[in-house]
Order: structure tokens, then sequence, then C-alpha cells
């Protein structure tokens, strides 16, 4: 069973989906190279509408966990990059 958005959490629905897809990539479930599930497939998993989707992908993109081939979907990379230190960690 996957994670779910919290419908009554101060943070916005696409940043908990951006959040839970990192989760599932840095656990093996999306492995690099594989093609991440379409969005609509992803917004009906996961109950956000296909904007909130797209929102997640570009952030998980701007983290520099998937690229997006046009026509062709949205791939986890090759080589994941490290993950970001939890705040306070200096």
């Amino acid at each position: 069973m996957s994670e779910e958005i919290d419908p009554l959490a101060a943070e916005y629905h696409y940043t908990q989906l951006a959040d839970i897809l990192e989760r599932r990539i840095r656990a093996g479930e999306f492995p690099p190279g594989l093609r991440l599930p379409a969005v609509m497939a992803l917004s009906e998993e996961y109950g956000a509408g296909t904007q909130t989707v797209r929102r997640a992908l570009s952030i998980l993109r701007d983290r520099g966990l998937v690229v997006t081939v046009p026509a062709r979907g949205t791939f986890v990379v090759r080589e994941l990059p490290a993950s970001p230190s939890p705040a306070g960690d200096n």
C-alpha cells in the first residue's frame, strides 16, 4: 500500500506527492532507468488532479531524480543524487 496525500496537512498536495515519489524512488520501488507510471495512473493512485501530479514531477526534475522525454514518459535517472541532509545537520 502506498502512502497517501494528507488533505489536512499545511503542505501543498504536489509537494507531498513529490516527497512520496522521492521516497519510493530512493527505496528502489522505482529503480534507476524505470519509466514512472503515466500522469493519469499516478492521478488515480493518489486521488490527485493531473496538474498536481505534473507539479510533483516538476519538483522531482528540479531535485535531479527524474528526466522527462517528450512522447516517451518520465524516467528515474541512472544515478541518483545524494539525499539532502535533514534540517539541522551541519
